[in-house]
């Protein structure tokens, strides 16, 4: 069994352990760092906030670490209908894949309503979610399309749309190239193009061609910011390939 980026709850460990599975564990280890956070927090006593998407993948294994311990919000009218025990013993902590604009008005908020609030050391939010945000809002102003690369239920690309729609330039979310519409090319002379962060490359590079094919053809590359974090593959890997 592989968990994937999106990390479990611990009741999934134990029942994978119960079953007798071989367990490959892809966690993500900027969600793990939440993960220990909320166990941090619950074991100090504090109630815990979590700023999240309800249902999604990440926010349910997060929850799994302190459930009697932790409240999920979403908005800043969640925030103003949440009851504490100890209004100054509450922490908060987010969800990775998070629109940095939405999380910074929740916890400044948050701050409003308990002002002895703890947060985490450093910010929750993916680097690399948080570079292609960087990045959108860099483009959309030289562009009248964006199209990005990924799925329907990936958060991440979902916020990449979010931000370029608020500064009034369309985008759409696509699996690949095969979703595109023609009738989104219409009258369109520049289409800048990014992907979530677990998107595919090669989905990308083909996406490329298929515009370049369109009447597309000239290409440009935008650096923002250059990523050179790295991350170990899981232990179980790391031990089958030195096998």
């Amino acid at each position: 069994m592989i968990f994937s980026a999106h990390g479990v709850a611990p009741s999934v460990f134990a029942d994978a352990k119960a079953r007798g599975l071989q367990v490959i564990d892809a966690t993500c280890p900027l969600v793990t760092k939440v993960h220990l956070e909320a166990r941090q927090f619950s074991k100090k006593g504090y109630t815990i906030v979590l700023i999240g998407h309800k249902d999604h993948d990440e926010v349910i294994g997060t929850l799994g670490e302190a459930p009697e311990s932790t409240v999920l919000v979403s908005t800043e009218e969640d925030v103003d209908r949440i009851q504490v025990k100890d209004p100054e013993r509450v922490s908060y902590i987010t969800q990775t894949t998070l629109s940095l604009e939405e999380t910074k008005d929740i916890v400044a908020r948050l701050k409003e309503r308990f002002p002895k609030i703890q947060g985490p050391k450093a910010q929750d939010i993916c680097y690399a979610t948080e570079n292609r945000q960087l990045a959108v809002k860099a483009v959309v102003p030289l562009c009248q399309l964006l199209l990005v690369v990924g799925s329907q239920n990936s958060s991440n690309s979902r916020r990449l749309v979010e931000v370029c729609e608020k500064m009034g330039v369309a985008s759409y979310l696509i699996d690949d190239l095969s979703e595109v519409k023609a009738d989104w090319l219409e009258g369109i002379e520049t289409v800048a193009v990014t992907a979530g962060a677990s998107a595919p490359e090669n989905l990308v590079e083909e996406l490329i061609e298929s515009l370049q094919r369109r009447g597309f053809d000239q290409l440009e590359e935008m650096e923002i910011k250059e990523e050179n974090v790295r991350f170990n593959l899981p232990v179980e890997l790391a031990t089958l390939a030195r096998v």
